[in-house]
């Protein structure tokens, strides 16, 4: 068995994709997951699996999703050693940081630094990005909301052909330790 998050994205925003985390879990469950568990109403569940892969066990939980609640929801799920792997390698001081300072995008396949060559990193200081694998991580000194950088890495052409969605910090780390009991 191994220990999996779940990342939805956009729902229980602005009243839009309402998606009552109770009913998530008893879904899951109905999938056949073990040990179903939500983080907050933002869209994050933890649920243990011994059948399918991250991308397989992303598409049956978007497919249970919209045929139970009638909406089309992204979802991207990644295990426990590579949630721990990416908190690990942040390459700013997260400890040094407030949560609102310092997001990851979490992408549902690798993407390359081409991707985002048009950006002019120094127009944005001092909002900083640095790329992974599979992840970017984002320090804005205002918070994601106030962050132009952020709009700017959220336009379509970038994130052309996969799906991202960005945690804070805070939910980060508390990713890493659901997945990690």
């Amino acid at each position: 068995m191994t220990t999996y998050a779940a990342l939805l994205r956009g729902i229980n925003v602005g009243g839009k994709k309402k998606l009552p985390m109770a009913e998530l879990r008893r879904l899951m469950d109905g999938l056949g997951h073990d040990g179903v568990r939500t983080h907050l109403q933002s869209g994050q569940a933890v649920f243990t699996s011994g059948h399918g892969d991250e991308e397989s066990l992303a598409a049956e939980l978007a497919d249970a999703i919209e045929k139970h609640f009638g909406f089309s929801v992204d979802v991207i799920v990644r295990d426990h050693a590579y949630l721990e792997a990416v908190a690990a390698a942040c390459p700013f001081p997260a400890a040094e940081l407030e949560a609102k300072q310092l997001h990851v995008t979490y992408f549902s396949a690798p993407v390359d630094a081409a991707r985002f060559a048009e950006i002019d990193r120094e127009a944005y200081l001092p909002e900083e990005f640095r790329l992974g694998e599979r992840e970017l991580y984002l320090y804005a000194p205002d918070g994601l909301g106030r962050s132009k950088l952020a709009e700017h890495l959220a336009k379509p052409r970038i994130n052309k052909g996969v799906v991202a969605t960005t945690r804070n910090w805070n939910t980060v780390v508390k990713l890493v330790e659901l997945t990690a009991e």
